[in-house]
């Protein structure tokens, strides 16, 4: 969610620090900056578009507004705001090695990336402890359907604690230590370097949402196997409802499965090298390589339009709707084989 590019050169009034390995201009030919550039922003536009599709779904769509739906809609909009802010701002920076834009530009886009990729995270935990509730506790979820102030203090709940994780930090970081150790042409987090805050924004930020998405997974399979075993469905759901209800929740536990490796992929390499490069105050952790796992982070926004309301019923439902006004009428076919 931030990146520590550019030499750290000495300034007036600013804390000493650590010289960085990169170079203040990328040792780039043009013919490789115009492809980064290419990729990077088809990046943005797949992750803005695939967002948009999301959002749009559900403001047209009445049949999305379902409790569990609105948390689908919160994710979307945290990683729409990626696509449509931070990666735009951050091009430029990563191609040229140089901030251009000032410093207050600089502390809000990095408000803002810390904020959107927090909630991201957090709206992915809270969609798996959904998904896991709905299977695991089939009646008593019903039960709270009811309840239409829920998914709201959820969704609120998200931003909040997403906000308290990393904002705090960046906006009062320099002003607690006394000084500064960000130059005027760079951009990143003042806490950088500090291994000890990584380390235990980390584990709030990744390793317990890791945890605590392949713990829904892994009790929802075994659930899944007990009522096989048994030949019965759980928590009182009736018997001829069984056997659809047990299809739906397999389909639930493969979603979540795809998941977690998809959140571990992206989201690990970058962790570590983000708590290790800290550590060593980035003289052991070569730049390029950060840089790749600080984008492979950015690409988890643009895969989740796809792992989640494309693997949706009605979201999908919807998609046709919108995409293929004229096939709508058979869009139930694409619902065979997803949740």
């Amino acid at each position: 969610m931030h990146n520590g590019t550019a030499e750290a050169l000495p300034a007036t009034g600013m804390c000493n620090r650590t010289v960085s390995s990169q170079p203040s201009n990328p040792p780039f030919s043009l013919g490789v900056l115009v492809l980064l550039a290419v990729l990077m922003v088809l990046l943005a536009l797949v992750t803005i578009l695939g967002n948009a599709l999301v959002i749009l779904a559900f403001i047209l769509d009445r049949n999305l507004r379902h409790r569990s739906n609105y948390f689908f809609l919160n994710l979307a909009i945290s990683d729409f705001a990626v696509g449509a802010f931070c990666m735009p701002l951050y091009i430029p920076y990563s191609l040229t090695g140089k901030w251009q834009l000032g410093r207050s530009v600089c502390k809000f886009w990095l408000l803002m990336d810390y904020l959107l990729c927090t909630a991201s995270v957090f709206n992915i935990v809270l969609i798996s402890y959904d998904r896991f509730l709905s299977v695991t506790k089939a009646v008593s979820y019903r039960v709270q359907q009811g309840a239409a102030s829920s998914p709201v203090v959820k969704m609120a709940a998200i931003w909040v604690l997403a906000f308290l994780l990393y904002c705090p930090a960046v906006l009062f970081w320099e002003h607690v230590a006394g000084c500064s150790v960000v130059a005027e042409d760079e951009c990143y987090a003042e806490f950088f370097s500090n291994w000890y805050f990584l380390l235990c924004a980390s584990t709030v930020e990744f390793f317990v949402p890791l945890v605590s998405v392949t713990y829904f997974n892994v009790h929802i399979f075994r659930d899944i196997q007990k009522r096989q075993r048994r030949g019965s469905v759980s928590d009182g759901e009736p018997a001829k409802s069984g056997g659809s209800k047990l299809q739906r929740d397999k389909k639930i536990a493969k979603s979540l499965a795809i998941i977690v490796c998809i959140f571990a992929i992206c989201w690990a390499p970058y962790t570590l090298l983000m708590i290790i490069r800290g550590a060593c105050q980035g003289t052991c952790v070569h730049n390029s390589l950060y840089e790749i796992t600080f984008w492979l982070l950015w690409l988890n926004s643009s895969l989740n339009p796809f792992l989640y309301p494309l693997c949706h019923v009605k979201f999908r439902m919807a998609f046709t709707k919108i995409l293929c006004p004229q096939k709508a009428n058979n869009s139930l076919m694409l619902s065979e084989n997803c949740w």
